[in-house]
Protein backbone atom coordinates (compact mmCIF):
# COMPACT_ATOMS: atom_id res chain seq x y z
CA UNK A 1 0.00 0.00 0.00
CA UNK A 2 1.06 3.55 -0.58
CA UNK A 3 -0.17 5.79 2.21
CA UNK A 4 0.79 9.00 0.44
CA UNK A 5 -2.15 8.49 -1.92
CA UNK A 6 -4.57 8.95 1.00
CA UNK A 7 -3.48 12.57 1.46
CA UNK A 8 -3.28 13.19 -2.26
CA UNK A 9 -6.39 11.36 -3.50
CA UNK A 10 -8.37 12.49 -0.46
CA UNK A 11 -8.65 15.90 -2.08
CA UNK A 12 -10.86 14.60 -4.91
CA UNK A 13 -11.71 10.90 -4.54
CA UNK A 14 -15.02 11.30 -2.75
CA UNK A 15 -16.40 13.38 -5.61
CA UNK A 16 -15.46 10.64 -8.05
CA UNK A 17 -16.32 7.43 -6.14
CA UNK A 18 -18.89 8.70 -3.65
CA UNK A 19 -18.91 9.02 0.12
CA UNK A 20 -19.78 5.39 0.83
CA UNK A 21 -16.94 3.92 -1.23
CA UNK A 22 -14.53 6.54 0.12
CA UNK A 23 -14.99 5.13 3.63
CA UNK A 24 -13.09 2.01 2.61
CA UNK A 25 -10.36 3.76 0.66
CA UNK A 26 -6.82 3.23 1.98
CA UNK A 27 -8.34 1.22 4.82
CA UNK A 28 -5.22 0.95 6.97
CA UNK A 29 -7.00 0.69 10.33
CA UNK A 30 -9.58 -1.81 9.07
CA UNK A 31 -6.81 -4.03 7.74
CA UNK A 32 -4.80 -3.72 10.96
CA UNK A 33 -7.90 -4.62 12.97
CA UNK A 34 -8.19 -7.90 11.03
CA UNK A 35 -4.51 -8.65 11.74
CA UNK A 36 -3.57 -8.29 8.08
CA UNK A 37 0.08 -7.39 7.54
CA UNK A 38 0.44 -3.97 6.01
CA UNK A 39 3.34 -3.45 3.61
CA UNK A 40 3.98 0.17 2.74
CA UNK A 41 6.04 1.61 -0.08
CA UNK A 42 5.78 4.03 -2.96
CA UNK A 43 5.03 3.79 -6.66
CA UNK A 44 7.49 6.56 -7.41
CA UNK A 45 7.45 8.67 -9.60
CA UNK A 46 3.66 8.78 -9.14
CA UNK A 47 4.04 9.33 -5.39
CA UNK A 48 7.14 10.51 -3.53
CA UNK A 49 9.58 7.78 -2.53
CA UNK A 50 9.93 9.30 0.92
CA UNK A 51 8.78 7.10 3.81
CA UNK A 52 8.49 10.09 6.18
CA UNK A 53 5.71 11.49 4.00
CA UNK A 54 4.06 8.09 3.89
CA UNK A 55 4.21 7.71 7.67
CA UNK A 56 2.75 11.20 8.07
CA UNK A 57 -0.02 10.28 5.60
CA UNK A 58 -0.90 7.00 7.35
CA UNK A 59 -0.95 8.61 10.79
CA UNK A 60 -2.68 11.94 10.05
CA UNK A 61 -4.51 11.44 6.73
CA UNK A 62 -4.46 15.24 6.44
CA UNK A 63 -4.93 16.01 2.75
CA UNK A 64 -2.35 18.07 0.88
CA UNK A 65 -4.82 20.95 0.56
CA UNK A 66 -5.39 20.96 4.36
CA UNK A 67 -9.16 20.72 3.82
CA UNK A 68 -9.26 17.68 6.14
CA UNK A 69 -7.32 18.85 9.22
CA UNK A 70 -8.59 15.89 11.26
CA UNK A 71 -7.83 13.49 8.43
CA UNK A 72 -9.66 12.23 5.38
CA UNK A 73 -11.64 9.19 6.55
CA UNK A 74 -10.01 9.65 9.99
CA UNK A 75 -11.22 6.30 11.32
CA UNK A 76 -8.60 4.70 9.04
CA UNK A 77 -5.62 6.40 10.74
CA UNK A 78 -2.99 4.13 12.26
CA UNK A 79 -0.32 4.71 14.87
CA UNK A 80 3.24 5.76 14.13
CA UNK A 81 4.41 2.36 15.35
CA UNK A 82 2.04 0.58 12.93
CA UNK A 83 3.21 2.76 10.03
CA UNK A 84 6.89 2.15 10.86
CA UNK A 85 6.22 -1.59 11.02
CA UNK A 86 4.49 -1.48 7.62
CA UNK A 87 7.50 0.25 6.05
CA UNK A 88 10.01 -2.15 7.65
CA UNK A 89 9.01 -5.66 8.68
CA UNK A 90 5.77 -5.51 6.67
CA UNK A 91 7.61 -4.62 3.47
CA UNK A 92 10.21 -7.34 4.11
CA UNK A 93 7.42 -9.87 4.66
CA UNK A 94 5.74 -8.86 1.40
CA UNK A 95 8.94 -9.66 -0.51
CA UNK A 96 9.58 -12.94 1.37
CA UNK A 97 12.69 -11.43 2.95
CA UNK A 98 11.65 -11.23 6.60
CA UNK A 99 14.55 -13.52 7.60
CA UNK A 100 17.08 -11.18 5.99
CA UNK A 101 15.71 -7.71 6.73
CA UNK A 102 12.85 -5.66 8.15
CA UNK A 103 13.91 -5.68 11.82
CA UNK A 104 17.13 -4.92 13.64
CA UNK A 105 18.54 -8.27 14.73
CA UNK A 106 21.92 -10.03 14.64
CA UNK A 107 22.67 -11.48 11.21
CA UNK A 108 20.11 -9.37 9.34
CA UNK A 109 20.83 -6.63 6.84
CA UNK A 110 20.62 -3.33 8.66
CA UNK A 111 19.99 -0.29 6.53
CA UNK A 112 19.17 2.45 9.02
CA UNK A 113 17.86 6.00 8.92
CA UNK A 114 18.50 8.37 11.81
CA UNK A 115 15.81 11.04 12.16
CA UNK A 116 16.26 14.26 14.14
CA UNK A 117 13.32 13.46 16.44
CA UNK A 118 11.47 10.46 17.87
CA UNK A 119 8.37 10.14 15.69
CA UNK A 120 6.61 8.15 18.41
CA UNK A 121 6.88 11.02 20.90
CA UNK A 122 5.90 14.10 18.89
CA UNK A 123 2.54 15.45 17.72
CA UNK A 124 1.68 13.77 14.43
CA UNK A 125 1.33 17.08 12.58
CA UNK A 126 4.95 17.99 13.36
CA UNK A 127 6.24 14.90 11.53
CA UNK A 128 6.28 17.11 8.43
CA UNK A 129 9.22 18.96 9.97
CA UNK A 130 11.31 15.86 10.71
CA UNK A 131 14.67 15.70 8.98
CA UNK A 132 16.85 12.75 8.07
CA UNK A 133 20.22 13.13 9.79
CA UNK A 134 21.95 10.01 8.48
CA UNK A 135 21.22 7.12 6.17
CA UNK A 136 23.34 4.01 6.65
CA UNK A 137 23.31 1.27 4.00
CA UNK A 138 25.39 -1.86 4.31
CA UNK A 139 27.25 -0.38 7.26
CA UNK A 140 28.28 2.76 5.33
CA UNK A 141 26.96 6.27 5.84
CA UNK A 142 25.51 7.18 2.45
CA UNK A 143 23.84 10.40 3.58
CA UNK A 144 24.96 12.84 6.26
CA UNK A 145 22.74 15.90 6.58
CA UNK A 146 25.55 17.97 8.08
CA UNK A 147 27.60 17.38 4.92
CA UNK A 148 24.71 17.84 2.46
CA UNK A 149 24.54 21.01 0.36
CA UNK A 150 21.93 23.44 1.67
Amino acid sequence: MQPYHAIDDGRWAEKVIGAERAKTTYAFRSLEDTHARLAFGSDWPVAPATPLEGIYAAVTRRTLDDKHPNGWVPEQKISVEDALRAYTSGAAYATFEEKEKGTLAPGKLADVVIIDRDLTKIPAASMRDAKIEFTIVGGRIVYDRSAAPR
